[in-house]
């Protein structure tokens, strides 16, 4: 069976390298993997860390590139992919413009679809915004629907979705969380090397790793989480990290509020290994990225979720994750809570990951299997 995958984002290669590995590992299937270079740099730094080498690359990032001019350089370059690697099955992942423009180059070729990371829904186009739209999209062109998780699964039964299409995974980030974790761990020169670039880190201090940049953010939002990130440093007691996401918005919220602040390290936008050595050591996180509710969960970490709605609830009702939104008092007294009550951190960091214990890939192999 010819299986071509197509990613474009950092976020769809950190879930995406998992299932890469496993069905080059297969004999059953002859595998493609495409990237459409959605993000460039950030991309190729995840393809480097899991040793993948991509055979066809679409290259089609360019500056202040508009969503409709990815789709459109997504679709156009797919069109003759597909026309001359006649695959017998596309997977993409998730809610990325790629994904959705991926799927509906496949969905125009007539060449099924498995969408990995199926079912995930807020109910709300807007928010988060295009995200929820495009993964309605990419479902419901699918043939494979890869859920992570019950809940997902549900949601796909009630838009009407064939049962027999929906196959409950976990989710693939966990599988790759859990591989470069243990790598750290296994490694003593790597975990030296990751020791030394985050020298500046006071030991004695409780550590929040913090991320922002989501759109709906942007009108206000991130300067109000910024503002209670300076309220926590001044607690005396905790150090923060920011990786600060590129777009000039997050940018400009972050070092307005926060450049001149004690305890508060603005740095850049860290590669996956680095950052999963910093929500290692964190004590929590607070973030609006939907992977970190997934992952962080899974190295006993709880999240605050600076979103008024997720589209992982299964995080929310597990109590892995708090929604705060960017109210700055909600922001304050939930980290409050997390920083002063030992027993209350402990149940938290207790609780099982609810999206699933690293097999996910595996999972995706054996149902495409079945379809061969």
């Amino acid at each position: 069976m010819k299986i071509i995958i197509v990613f474009g984002t950092r976020p769809e290669a950190i879930k995406m390298a998992p299932v890469v590995k496993a069905f080059r590992a297969d004999p059953a299937f002859e595998t493609i993997v495409c990237v459409t270079g959605q993000h460039r740099s950030m991309l190729d730094q995840v393809l480097s860390l899991f040793d993948i080498a991509p055979d066809i690359d679409l290259d089609i990032m360019k500056a202040e590139q508009s969503l409709t001019d990815v789709t459109v350089g997504t679709m156009t370059g797919l069109e003759t992919v597909l026309a001359e690697q006649k695959p017998d099955a596309m997977l993409v992942h998730g809610d990325t413009t790629t994904a959705m423009a991926a799927a509906m180059a496949a969905f125009y070729a007539q060449i099924p679809v498995g969408h990995v990371e199926a079912g995930l829904r807020t109910g709300d186009l807007s928010a988060p915004w295009p995200e929820e739209m495009n993964r309605r999209v990419v479902d419901l062109v699918s043939r494979w629907l890869f859920a992570p998780t019950e809940t997902a699964g549900e949601a796909l039964r009630k838009e009407g979705a064939n049962p027999t299409h929906i196959h409950i995974t976990g989710n693939t980030v966990i599988d790759a969380l859990l591989s470069v974790v243990g790598d750290i761990h296994a490694d003593s020169a790597k975990k030296a090397a990751l020791d030394a670039q985050f020298d500046f880190l006071d030991a004695t201090k409780r550590l929040i790793v913090v991320t922002g940049h989501r759109r709906e953010n942007f009108d206000g939002g991130l300067e109000r989480m910024c503002q209670a990130l300076a309220q926590l440093a001044a607690r005396g007691d905790v150090e923060i990290v920011y990786p600060v996401h590129l777009n000039e918005n997050v940018q400009r919220a972050a070092n307005t509020v926060l450049a001149d602040t004690n305890a508060v390290h603005l740095i850049e936008p860290q590669d996956y290994l680095p950052f999963v050595y910093l929500m290692d050591r964190a004590h929590l996180v607070i973030s609006d990225s939907g992977g970190i509710q997934e992952e962080a969960p899974s190295l006993g970490k709880p999240v605050l979720v600076t979103r008024d709605v997720t589209e992982r609830p299964e995080a929310i009702e597990a109590g892995t994750c708090q929604l705060v939104g960017t109210d700055i008092d909600r922001i304050v007294s939930a980290a409050a809570t997390l920083l002063d009550d030992e027993q209350e951190y402990a149940r938290v960091s207790a609780i099982k990951n609810p999206f699933g214990d690293g097999t996910a890939a595996a999972h995706i192999v054996e149902a495409m299997k079945h379809a061969a």
